[in-house]
């Protein structure tokens, strides 16, 4: 498989689990409390769209991804402030509530630089964790015993 199909794989499996998290955090995590469940739901939100901008750009250098969803992440707070019928009326839908969030609140952007930055971690310790696999040469038979010399 091409090294670029690779990465948007892994980045595609990367985003729906990060979906999966999300979505158990929303709908199961009671236990955590709603100002929990709130700002780790926003950090895992951020996460995805990190992972996302990996898949239809996985040759862009990190800091670049992570630029990218970082600024996506707030442009999609700050277009909180703004209320049309239309724009009301996606986000009182389940899937408009998910993407595009309610109401403005300044603490989402701190969630989302915290699950940007949680992305651009996992992803340096998985390359890191890659080229230590790929240094270590494979281990070589050991030597055979040396003959004796014909008596």
């Amino acid at each position: 498989m091409p090294r670029r199909l690779r990465a948007r794989a892994a980045y595609l499996a990367l985003a729906l689990g990060t979906v999966a998290v999300g979505l158990a955090v929303h709908l199961g995590g009671a236990g955590l409390g709603p100002a929990a469940r709130d700002v780790i739901g926003d950090a895992l939100w951020a996460a995805m769209v990190a992972w996302w901008i990996g898949v239809v750009a996985p040759d862009a250098p990190l800091r670049v991804r992570a630029a990218a969803a970082l600024g996506l992440s707030f442009a999609v707070e700050v277009s909180q402030l703004f209320h049309t019928s239309a724009l009301d009326a996606l986000r009182a839908t389940r899937a408009g509530h998910l993407v595009l969030g309610s109401g403005f609140d300044a603490r989402d952007l701190a969630a989302y630089t915290a699950g940007v930055a949680a992305a651009v971690l996992l992803e340096r310790a998985i390359l890191r964790r890659r080229m230590r696999s790929a240094a270590v040469p494979e281990r070589a038979a050991p030597p055979s015993p040396p003959r004796s010399a014909p008596g």
